[in-house]
């Protein structure tokens, strides 16, 4: 009997033996390969981590107090340099800073990299939206979006959001008791929605879909796990109700457009509107059903969030600068003295084209406060940058703090200082980035400049107003927010 386990157990253990054997050269081979490729290569300085893991976790951690720049990427730039590799969310990733790395990977979309989303924002923003789309379908998008949110489109928009902004605040801001008190972030946010909604997509804002779109926001970044209970799971649930309102607009749209029987009405006065370009698209074949759905709601969430965000963070800015109010509230008052009476109390392109010291204020605060902190793009082939290669299939972060907080760029960065955008100021190409650039630029640029623009004037003309806590701090989850709703102390100062 002990002679048969000898005989059963040694075989065993010999090929234990080596198949032990075989893992500890293979991992050592592996690892010497490896640093070989590195060194001829010559990636990037900077450390990986833990497998799989990386720094994701330091990461998160900054990420959520709205750190990232200060607590995780100062470090290492210090550290390393101003290109770096770390390992985030399972991937080797490379992070750069400064104007020429933004120019270069930027410029260089769809040649050298893609754009890379993590997989729960492409499932609910929409695979099918111009975010995922790249080369020629990209561009055939673009061209069917640009036209309505240039500043042609949407001059002849400029009353009626006026009007939409107005109504809003005598719903929601007026009080014949007096003062009230305004959760700021979450009524810009709901005015930015209402007006992307009924002026760009002619259709009611409900604010039952709303909230939908709050659900969905928050498992943009979660974990794709489609478990009850989860974010991600809630989030699909939202989506899903959202798709249906939406297919019912884009269907009910389509029938009025083919009973006109001209598929080229988007051309017409009074049919440019957002949703009739891409519906007009639609029926001409260009783009589907799919497609026209996935890109309204991408574009609902990029036109609201943002530019809710800008209009609190300008606010807190003016709050906590009050010589800077001073000088945008006289220009609004100047502004509103030399309107047209027969333009009533809305306000014109003309109007909103004197405003420039507020732009000024705005373009400073979001130099300060960007919406979008970056974003990711995966190389498509190993990319010499720099005297090093960032190997194909890696990401590749670029940052907006990384030239806006840059001394080399704008002096004193951490001040204030709206004088920094006056006309005449010339700032490099690729520094300023609180929009991106290259071909994937915002393409709802000008109508977040003519909602703040107008946002804010209808606020300093009308009402009194005052934060009730100027110095709220500013965190993530998943996009910056103050981490109070920004409330803020509103009086009537006349009739709206």
């Amino acid at each position: 009997m002990a002679t048969y386990i000898n005989l059963a157990i040694s075989p065993f253990a010999t090929l234990l033996v080596a198949l032990i054997t075989f893992l500890i050269f293979f991992t050592l081979e592996k690892k010497r390969k490896t640093q070989h490729s590195d060194q001829v290569k010559r990636t990037p300085p900077g450390e990986t981590g833990l497998p799989w893991i990386g720094e994701t976790m330091e990461w998160h951690r900054a990420q959520v107090k709205n750190r990232i720049f200060e607590d995780f990427i100062r470090p290492r730039v210090q550290k390393h340099g101003t290109r770096f590799k770390t390992r985030l969310m399972g991937s080797p990733t490379v992070i750069v800073n400064g104007a020429e790395a933004n120019r270069f990977f930027l410029s260089n979309e769809f040649k050298l990299v893609v754009s890379s989303w993590p997989t729960s924002s492409v499932q609910l923003m929409g695979k099918n939206s111009i975010m995922e789309k790249i080369g020629e379908q990209h561009r055939s998008i673009r061209g069917i979006l640009t036209p309505s949110l240039g500043t042609g489109g949407l001059e002849p928009l400029v009353p009626k959001i006026c009007e939409v902004v107005k109504t809003h605040f005598i719903k929601y801001w007026c009080d014949q008791q007096g003062e009230k008190i305004i959760p700021l972030y979450r009524s810009a946010k709901f005015l930015t929605f209402t007006i992307m909604c009924e002026c760009l997509l002619e259709t009611k804002a409900e604010e039952g879909i709303f909230e939908c779109f709050e659900k969905v926001l928050e498992g943009v970044f979660s974990p794709p796990l489609n478990l009850p209970g989860t974010s991600f799971w809630r989030a699909k649930r939202a989506r899903a109700e959202i798709e249906r309102v939406l297919v019912n607009v884009v269907r009910k749209k389509r029938e009025e457009m083919e009973l006109q029987d001209d598929t080229n009405s988007s051309n017409q006065v009074g049919a440019t509107s957002l949703l009739s370009r891409l519906v007009g698209a639609l029926i001409r074949g260009e783009i589907t059903e799919v497609e026209v759905v996935d890109n309204v709601v991408l574009l609902i969430f990029a036109a609201h969030d943002t530019t809710s965000f800008a209009i609190a963070m300008t606010f807190k800015m003016l709050a906590q600068h009050p010589d800077s109010y001073s000088l945008m509230l006289q220009e609004h008052m100047d502004v509103q003295r030399n309107r047209s009476t027969k333009d009533g109390d809305n306000l014109t392109m003309e109007d909103l084209k004197r405003m420039k010291y507020t732009w000024q204020v705005v373009r400073e605060t979001i130099r300060l406060s960007p919406p979008i902190f970056g974003s990711f793009r995966r190389a498509i082939e190993d990319i010499e940058f720099e005297g090093f290669t960032i190997t194909k299939g890696w990401k590749v972060l670029w940052t907006a703090y990384g030239t806006h907080y840059n001394e080399e760029y704008f002096a004193n960065p951490e001040r204030f200082d709206p004088q920094r955008f006056e006309e005449g100021m010339t700032i490099p190409p690729y520094v300023y980035v609180p929009f991106g650039g290259g071909p994937r630029i915002c393409a709802g640029y000008h109508l977040a400049k003519l909602n703040i623009l107008i946002f804010v004037h209808f606020v300093v003309t009308t009402f009194n107003w005052s934060l009730l806590h100027p110095d709220e701090p500013v965190v993530m989850d998943p996009l910056p927010f103050p981490s109070l709703g920004m409330p803020m102390k509103v009086s009537a100062k006349d009739v709206v």
